[in-house]
């Protein structure tokens, strides 16, 4: 059926039986305790020609696009929901981790791989700079919704998302020093740095551009605002890469400012790239699991030295990594020990995995497949505990809730009007006051409330409860005063009353 061209028909038959298999496998996932993204690896290797047969596929150029592509959605989506309350504590550690914390693991996998693997040195620091990062798309996968401390967490999500432009530095240098013998290894160090701070900049351009832009557009509909902020993700990554800067780190950027600013239609826009950001985690797993042949993964010779290597990563480099580069950063031996099983490995050593293939160097097959064999164990066995380990630590934060209710919107088109959404917080200020005693800005008047999983229809001596979730609507320009009422906190109000007495 497919075996010389993939006709329309059976191209769109195929791509919507693999979405409904990767859309079914997470709700699997948490049933079986195993992350859903090992199952759309798995989907891939069945859908393969080694297992059912059904798709040949063998292009790793492709995969590579494919997989930078869906890299740039998911870093979008992570930064999105980053608060820079929880992130700007944790920057140094997450920094350390993300250079520092690499090249550690990158060196001590190296040495492993060197003589389990029987590579000459320059193919050993290779594999060990193709696995020494820990991936952005596992640790926002297995994360998300978890009551895992904010410290943790958000060091976790920082760290996955900034220490990319380390490994593709690290990965592409390696390779150029391998096929370029007159490379010049001081001058890929001075790449780096250029790349780092390209990568930093315009993000930070892009994203106040980005928030300007979305603030000042009047769209006939709302659905083009997550349409058009995406568009500037897919922007930045661009012209960043252009100008030989990291355009994943200046993707994380971006979001981070967008995501903790003031923009209109901001529930929609997350919903969207959430939504996306699976659509895309889906297609590229699926696709690196067509990538590989089974037949060739799963033979002895590579199952041993595999789990060998994982085991060392594991157990060995990564714990070794996060000590050393934290050291005096205020992390608990506890929160040392989770930092250094949950350093997730996933779809980035994959996809740089695929750049010695490109390249012709001499045992880039073999280099891919123990790459992929860690990136399973690392998965099923760190992934699949990463919840566990944190309850056995006590490093479990409040329980976030989410929201089970939902509230359908249509377009407003090109009013000025908003409605927004907010849960009342038991030091809120407005807890036990009724509606006509708020002083909310003009024009701003609450639509409905939810308590409880109830509807509770507001009326004007309707007083508000901890736990409440608020929709309100309100002006655009009126919107930060609104925002500013609503998080009032009962200590700040004391304080206030304190000084002018």
């Amino acid at each position: 059926m497919f075996a010389e061209e993939l006709h329309t028909d059976a191209f769109i038959l195929l791509a919507a039986i693999l979405f409904i298999m990767g859309v079914v496998s997470t709700k699997f996932s948490a049933r079986l305790g195993v992350p859903s993204l090992v199952l759309f690896m798995l989907v891939g290797m069945i859908m393969g020609s080694d297992i059912l047969g059904i798709v040949y596929f063998d292009n790793a150029a492709l995969a590579q696009m494919v997989g930078i592509f869906a890299l740039v959605i998911i870093l979008f989506e992570g930064g999105l929901q980053t608060k820079w309350s929880s992130l700007r504590p944790v920057i140094m550690p997450s920094l350390s981790l993300a250079t520092i914390g690499v090249l550690i693991t990158s060196g001590t996998v190296a040495v492993a791989a060197k003589y389990i693997l029987e590579l000459g040195w320059l193919e050993a620091i290779l594999f060990g700079a193709i696995v020494g990062s820990t991936d952005a798309a596992a640790v926002f996968a297995v994360l998300k919704g978890q009551n895992i401390k904010d410290r943790i967490s958000t060091t976790l999500e920082a760290e996955s998302g900034s220490n990319d432009p380390m490994a593709v530095f690290l990965t592409v240098a390696m390779i150029e020093l391998i096929t370029l013998p007159d490379a010049n290894i001081f001058s890929l160090i001075g790449s780096f740095f250029i790349e780092m701070g390209l990568g930093l900049v315009v993000g930070f351009i892009a994203g106040k551009l980005a928030i300007k832009a979305l603030n000042s557009i009047n769209l006939d509909s709302s659905g083009l605002y997550p349409i058009f902020a995406l568009a500037f993700a897919l922007l930045t990554y661009g012209l960043t890469a252009f100008l030989h800067g990291s355009g994943l780190l200046a993707v994380y950027v971006l979001a981070i400012i967008i995501g903790n600013a003031e923009i209109v239609y901001r529930h929609s826009i997350f919903r969207f790239s959430e939504g996306f950001a699976w659509i895309m985690q889906i297609l590229m797993f699926v696709i690196l699991g067509l990538l590989v042949f089974p037949s060739e993964l799963f033979t002895w010779d590579i199952s041993w030295k595999s789990l060998l290597i994982s085991a060392i990563l594991i157990f060995i480099a990564r714990p070794i990594a996060v000590y050393l580069s934290t050291i005096k950063m205020n992390y608990t031996h506890k929160e040392k020990i989770f930092l250094s099983w949950a350093g997730l490995k996933g779809s980035v050593p994959i996809v740089l995995a695929t750049f010695p293939m490109l390249a012709h160097i001499e045992g880039s097959q073999l280099i891919f497949n123990v790459v992929f064999f860690v990136v399973l164990v690392s998965c099923l066995i760190q992934g699949a505990t990463v919840t566990n380990l944190a309850e056995k630590l006590k490093l479990n934060g409040p329980q976030k809730v989410t929201p089970i209710h939902a509230l359908e919107l249509l377009s407003l088109g090109k009013t000025n009007k908003e409605i927004v959404g907010f849960e009342i917080n038991s030091d809120s200020v407005l807890v036990g006051k009724k509606i006509l005693d708020i002083p909310f800005p003009e024009g701003a008047i609450i639509n409905v409330i939810i308590r409880k999983d109830q509807v509770v229809t507001p009326m004007g001596n309707t007083i508000i409860h901890s736990g409440d979730f608020l929709y309100l609507l309100t002006s655009k320009q009126n919107k930060p005063r609104l925002k500013q009422l609503l998080e009032e906190k009962r200590h700040e109000v004391y304080q206030e009353v304190n000084k002018s007495s």
